[in-house]
């Protein structure tokens, strides 16, 4: 460890979150110069696509959550399923579900919502090969009217809903989308409380509400994206007003923003994995002893005191204890003369050299040098190179990596997003499965959980799973964090959500 933080974050604070303000009378505030026309955050890397189909990454998402609706929305309040396009839907069958579409819903051309554009969106996402891994469950989508429209199931699929509520299953227009498959990359165009304005590339990208929204229109006029790759830079623009809510805070900056009476600190709980991922058809990594080797050879827990302050748990699974589905196999023990043993066992009593890709997330980047002086511990030379956030994500989904520090959302809380698309053979690269791991085993229990409509039966299925990859070891997990954004104490109804997908239409922020 080059450095040691010498104090630890107090893992108790109370944080207040602001109080909601102007509610309903917040746009006659607004008018009369009680509130700022603008809000503007920072966040650490820029959008990957505005096309939401493809551009999954959570930096893409958080703008483009706002252009775009989704069938239906998950309430990271009550964790339940509540309608947005769709304003009511009944299952008819194990396999058959209805929906009904909202009336009078506009697209930013002011065109209108109907059921061509809900099945043509659907179709598009289960062959999309970014997002199909969240959609491939859909068979067939039929439309009965205008506004009504059938989906049908390859197997009966308890996460459904959850599944359809994930911002990058959006509904697209249609007549837009097929003018060119690359203009909802550049030019979004969606149904959302926005409207695509302007995107300056690795600097910034400016929305506008959209006044004719189904929910009525947004509080605050405009929102404003900056990119600042630096945390601690981040946290300087909230401290100097610059902007108005930072994303994704370094731990270390914690406590800077709960000693400033000017700004606040808001968590969520943790549903983010950090991990490593080694490409498995790439010597050494197709050998369970070098992979057992090297999650024993990393102290997790003093990463976490160190680097992160305290700010996360020893992560025990790739899914977070929120989420349905979860069993813990025990967090592997950090013992270096075990990992030398199990080298030498392997076939490399000296070690062996490799590259340890890392975006150039500031808490990535020395969370993976850590691992790297782990490693060295115990033989492994592990080279480290750090990558602009958009080329990481190009150049891992095509498998160019060795070795690669990721970190990972469980976006419906269900375990099949994340052992479907991380566990799964079929899923390989792009899909979400970068160590390109495949076990028959694996994947039956994968398929037993995401078939079943028994809670018993999947429960039973995703515990044996954990216990099989925590054998297997094709990841190796580090720490579960939570999600923390810092606001202007003048920023009104913000909740920051879980997943990271924060929502900006009923904020605002006093002048």
């Amino acid at each position: 460890m080059k450095k040691i933080v010498s104090i630890l974050l107090a893992l108790g604070v109370v944080l207040a979150l602001v109080s909601c303000g102007g509610g309903n009378s917040g746009g006659a505030a607004a008018a009369g110069g009680g509130y700022k026309d603008t809000i503007t955050w920072g966040q650490g890397a820029d959008v990957t696509s505005f096309d939401p189909h493809v551009g999954r990454q959570t930096p893409a998402v958080q703008v483009t959550n706002h252009i775009f609706d989704t069938l239906v929305q998950f309430d990271g309040t009550s964790s339940e399923v509540i309608p947005q396009i769709a304003e009511s839907w009944e299952q008819l069958s194990p396999t058959s579900y209805r929906f009904h579409i909202r009336r009078g819903i506009k697209f930013h051309d002011g065109t209108e919502l109907t059921a061509e554009d809900v099945k043509y969106s659907l179709d598009r996402a289960v062959a999309s090969s970014m997002i199909s891994y969240l959609m491939d469950f859909i068979s067939e989508t039929t439309i009965e009217d205008p506004y009504t429209v059938m989906v049908n199931t390859h197997f009966p699929y308890a996460p459904i809903l959850r599944n359809l509520s994930v911002p990058f299953a959006a509904i697209l227009p249609k007549a837009y989308t097929e003018t060119d498959p690359d203009i909802q990359a550049k030019k979004p165009l969606g149904s959302g409380p926005y409207k695509f304005v302007s995107w300056t590339q690795s600097d910034s990208a400016t929305l506008e509400a959209f006044e004719d929204y189904y929910a009525g229109p947004p509080k605050t006029k405009k929102l404003v994206m900056k990119v600042i790759p630096e945390a601690s830079q981040r946290t300087i623009a909230l401290e100097t007003g610059e902007i108005d809510l930072a994303y994704d805070l370094a731990s270390n900056d914690h406590k800077l923003i709960t000693g400033n009476e000017k700004l606040s600190l808001f968590l969520a709980p943790p549903l983010s994995l950090f991990y490593l991922s080694m490409h498995m058809d790439k010597a050494p990594f197709g050998n369970k002893l070098v992979r057992q080797a090297i999650s024993h050879a990393i102290d997790r827990q003093l990463i976490i005191d160190t680097v992160v302050s305290g700010a996360a748990d020893a992560a025990d699974a790739i899914i977070a204890p929120g989420v349905y589905g979860y069993y813990s196999a025990g967090v592997d023990k950090y013992d270096p003369e075990l990992s030398k043993q199990l080298l030498a066992q392997a076939g490399y009593p000296n070690g062996f050299t490799t590259n340890l890709w890392v975006n150039n997330n500031q808490e990535r980047v020395e969370v993976s040098t850590a691992i790297v002086d782990m490693l060295r511990e115990v033989g492994i030379t592990a080279r480290l190179e750090v990558m602009e956030a958009g080329a990481f994500w190009d150049k891992t989904d095509g498998g160019e990596h060795e070795m690669a520090f990721f970190g990972w959302i469980t976006s419906t809380k269900d375990a099949d997003y994340t052992y479907y698309s991380l566990g799964h053979s079929s899923k390989f690269g792009p899909g979400g499965n970068t160590s390109y791991f495949s076990d028959p085993r694996s994947d039956a229990l994968i398929e037993k959980g995401r078939n079943s409509t028994d809670p018993a039966e999947r429960v039973e299925a995703y515990k044996d799973l954990a216990i099989l990859l925590a054998d297997l070891t094709p990841y190796i997990s580090i720490m579960y964090s939570p999600i923390s954004v810092g606001g202007n104490k003048l920023v009104e109804n913000f909740e920051p959500d879980p997943i990271g997908y924060h929502r900006l239409e009923n904020v605002q922020v006093r002048r």
